[in-house]
């Protein structure tokens, strides 16, 4: 029970976005980024300060799967507040 109350704690305190992510290869990839203590466009400027960069990265979830996106890998990048971008 107390795990449950972590997580919805935690999930109070995130500001999430999902990213579509079009690769240089063509491919493209849907992730989820999360910024504790952040609002919605604080994280988007986040995200694209770090893919702007020549070494950034973000940490970014797929699934229940925990990646690592590197700038230099991606082509364009499409932003969605919550849920699947459409």
């Amino acid at each position: 029970m107390g795990a449950r109350i972590l997580s919805d704690t935690r999930l109070a305190d995130m500001a999430a976005v999902v990213l579509r992510l079009r690769l240089v290869s063509g491919d493209q990839i849907d992730v989820t980024y999360e910024e504790p203590h952040a609002v919605d466009d604080e994280v988007i400027d986040h995200v694209l300060a770090a893919l702007a960069e020549d070494a950034g990265a973000l940490h970014c979830t797929h699934g229940d799967r925990l990646i690592v996106v590197f700038g230099r890998g991606v082509a364009a990048v499409e932003v969605a507040p919550r849920g699947a971008v459409l």
